[in-house]
């Protein structure tokens, strides 16, 4: 796919990189600084309102490139489990998900000077039963500190607790790749 922009990223996130470059696409990274923070109940509407939050701020320094934004959450039984604020709060969070089925929500907006577009999609993970010394020596590891719901899927000891994924795996590790291309496409020459 040829762009007639250069792609800029506006997160940090070493697996986003990663899947960006898996189909092709390099792109400049440049972390937003937005909070967060937002009312929004559904978790459809906040991943899509913080990567579009996130795309406008880094546009606002790169004008000339097309920004994509990301978020991810993960939802268990309505309640919205972000990253973790610290070692205890990663412990909470994965204890809670042990023995049960959460969805997880990954938004992205592609924003350029003409268009933006904006999406998401979910993806429903079930974990096995984790006993409390697997989630204390996980959470020692630093791993889970920088993801939504205190694991990551796709590249560490994570990936042992998860038993059954339904939907697009791309979404659990950050950001849903085939959504994305086809949506990237509309920006394209």
């Amino acid at each position: 796919m040829k762009l007639p922009k250069p792609i800029i990223l506006a997160s940090a996130s070493p697996r986003r990189i990663q899947l960006l470059r898996q189909i092709g696409i390099e792109c400049a990274v440049h972390p937003s600084n937005v909070d967060e923070d937002t009312d929004h109940k559904d978790p459809a509407m906040l991943v899509e309102e913080l990567a579009l939050r996130k795309a406008r701020e880094v546009a606002v320094r790169f004008p000339d490139g097309i920004i994509i934004g990301a978020d991810t959450i993960v939802v268990l039984n309505g309640t919205v489990l972000g990253k973790p604020k610290d070692a205890d709060d990663a412990k909470r969070m994965l204890r809670t998900l042990s023995g049960n089925t959460h969805t997880v929500y990954t938004g992205f907006c592609i924003l350029d000077a003409d268009k933006n577009v904006c999406d998401h999609e979910k993806t429903d993970v079930t974990f096995r039963e984790l006993d409390d010394k697997e989630i204390a020596e996980y959470v020692a590891s630093g791993s889970p500190m920088d993801k939504a719901g205190s694991y990551g899927i796709q590249d560490d000891f994570g990936a042992v607790f998860v038993t059954r994924i339904a939907g697009d795996y791309y979404t659990v590790v950050g950001l849903p790749l085939a959504k994305l291309y086809t949506r990237l496409k509309e920006f394209a020459l």
